[in-house]
């Protein structure tokens, strides 16, 4: 594994930009700049780079859709939200067409969010290309012909040019694929949803997105530490502060960044994407929680070694 890619990192439905937080921006901006001057574009673009991320940029808005960039010429997706579809643009301007190539294709669970992306994943439409969808719910090949069936969409799912399989995997179960040894193990979310662990001879990566902790139940615990082991990158759901986690949005099927830290240092993980965020919460907010986390990491620390908090956002590249 070389980098992660990250083309979507909303949660629960796409969300844009308004032109009311568009303005807002350029005001915080230019009330910086005021006073300042700019002998030419790259004096202009270093004083942006000095800027807030929250003035100078943007978590986004896609939903779900993570790449795995490996030594493998085949590729490796986990979940199609909304994300697929710049993802599938971007294969296309690569290697054009036809020129086959193989996906595989990872999802957690099937509510919308995480298979919207899939009928304008353009590789699909391409003669010659293999997708590969893996996941471990017994009928997920039914979910994707469902929301590409009238009169949900106009463009039926057996208009795909792509061959399209489906490879039902076993939660604890590893298998070779791809190169990696991929591990999935069951969630707490409504439907059920799977995490999946990514090995190599080099790195370990984690994808656990939908999924609620109850850390009260030591075996629970025990297992996600486990699941977590020593790895060099987990995305890790952490759509609710820890207030919301546990009072009104008890239930709810998702996590908070607390909980990540928490799970993260016992596991000895080195790194930890904040992910699947809440659509309600602005750049600002988002900001504001992954301030609030690395100072909740600095003081539990302990023993541990330092364990990296980023907040993951649409177009982030991680080179492992």
């Amino acid at each position: 594994m070389k980098q992660i890619l990250f083309w979507g990192t909303r949660g629960s439905l796409p969300v844009a930009q308004t032109a009311d937080d568009v303005r807002q921006k350029i005001v915080a901006a230019l009330t910086v700049a005021n006073g300042k001057t700019f002998r030419n574009a790259a004096a202009l673009n270093e004083f942006v780079d000095q800027l807030p991320f929250a003035t100078r940029g943007t978590f986004g808005g896609n939903s779900s859709c993570v790449e795995i960039v490996t030594n493998s010429p085949e590729h490796i997706i986990c979940d199609m939200g909304s994300g697929a579809r710049p993802l599938g643009q971007s294969k296309i301007a690569t290697y054009g067409a036809p020129n086959p190539q193989t996906y595989h294709i990872f999802i957690s669970h099937l509510h919308w969010d995480h298979l919207m992306g899939f009928p304008f994943f353009t590789p699909m439409y391409i003669p010659g290309n293999r997708i590969i969808i893996h996941g471990c719910h017994a009928h997920i090949e039914d979910a994707f012909r469902l929301q590409m069936s009238a009169p949900c969409f106009p463009v039926d799912y057996s208009q795909a040019g792509a061959r399209i399989e489906f490879d039902i995997m076993t939660p604890g179960e590893t298998k070779y694929i791809a190169g990696l040894n991929v591990t999935p193990k069951l969630q707490l979310h409504g439907g059920d949803s799977y995490g999946y662990r990514f090995d190599s001879i080099e790195h370990s990566v984690v994808y656990s997105t939908d999924s609620e902790h109850k850390l009260d139940s030591l075996s629970e615990r025990e297992g996600f530490i486990k699941f977590f082991a020593k790895a060099d990158l987990v995305i890790f759901d952490a759509m609710y502060s820890l207030a919301e986690a546990v009072s009104v949005k008890a239930d709810w099927g998702h996590s908070s960044n607390m909980v990540g830290v928490e799970l993260c240092q016992e596991a000895r993980a080195k790194r930890l994407a904040l992910f699947h965020h809440e659509p309600m919460h602005d750049d600002k907010q988002l900001s504001r929680l992954l301030g609030e986390t690395r100072r909740l990491e600095e003081i539990t620390r302990a023993g541990h070694g330092p364990l990296d908090v980023f907040s993951a956002y649409d177009g982030l590249i991680v080179t492992l």
